[in-house]
């Protein structure tokens, strides 16, 4: 039953829907599958009226630039053919060369939560307390300016002593701050892929509970069922009337109207 469903819903048609921002993931599972490949390509959306949207669940060869591309052409050909304003995702994943070939003028933004995870990994324990609380000082700046300085900041303090660590902030520089180009009150929402991840969470515990073999189709039609009950609790984005203006191209100045900051 829940296959059946699922196949339907990945066929449905797109074409009523304006998205705005996409977030993305590529998620693994503990589980026992009967086939090798274990990972699932998971696309929500933020629709024109501010609601969370499930978009894809798709199987993934180690979250490839072919099978994120799949994705995107599916969702394109579908219906969904204006390209989202921003995407929000892990750095590491295959969907950055993949994106400008189905959403030329889509914006890339790295989220913060894996983008942290990575860099302090590169540090000893006993200096990663201290690089989290830099690196939040960053994100949580209130202007592009200062969040320039807090990078610059990051990048001297570690650059000598563990240049890897300094090196994998730095490299996605443009990447990580391209939320300062949007409403301030969407920047919660778009500094990190949160609406995923958790319960993406929820998908781990529930698999985890079984000793059973999954089939690519039962795992795919389980992650969907999950993800569309939690989309039911999902909250709209805070200032989702901001959202029309983000369509029509408003410029946003550290988060504000440029027209607001003339006068």
């Amino acid at each position: 039953m829940w296959q059946e469903e699922f196949k339907a819903w990945q066929q449905r048609d797109l074409s009523d829907s304006q998205v705005v921002y996409l977030w993305v993931d590529g998620a693994y599972f503990n589980a026992r599958l009967e086939e090798a490949k274990n990972c699932v390509l998971i696309v929500l959306g933020a629709t024109a009226e501010g609601k969370k949207e499930l978009l894809a669940v798709s199987d993934g060869y180690r979250e490839s630039e072919h099978a994120w591309r799949a994705v995107l052409l599916d969702l394109k050909q579908r219906g969904l053919r204006v390209d989202p304003e921003l995407a929000v995702g892990d750095g590491a994943l295959g969907f950055w060369k993949a994106l400008p070939q189905v959403f030329a003028s889509t914006r890339p933004q790295r989220c913060w939560v894996h983008k942290s995870a990575n860099v302090t990994s590169k540090l000893p324990k006993a200096e990663q307390p201290k690089a989290k609380g830099l690196l939040r000082q960053i994100y949580q700046a209130s202007s592009r300016e200062a969040a320039e300085r807090a990078f610059d900041h990051f990048v001297s303090v570690y650059q000598d002593k563990y240049p890897k660590a300094a090196a994998c902030l730095a490299n996605d520089r443009d990447e990580l701050l391209s939320f300062f180009d949007f409403p301030a009150r969407h920047w919660q929402h778009l500094r990190t892929t949160n609406p995923i991840e958790s319960t993406i969470a929820t998908v781990r515990l529930q698999t985890n509970k079984t000793r059973n073999a999954f089939s690519r189709e039962a795992m795919l039609s389980l992650v969907f069922k999950l993800f569309q009950s939690a989309q039911r609790r999902w909250l709209r984005l805070k200032g989702s009337e901001l959202l029309q203006d983000v369509i029509a191209g408003v410029v946003f100045d550290d988060g504000v109207r440029s027209e607001e900051i003339a006068t």
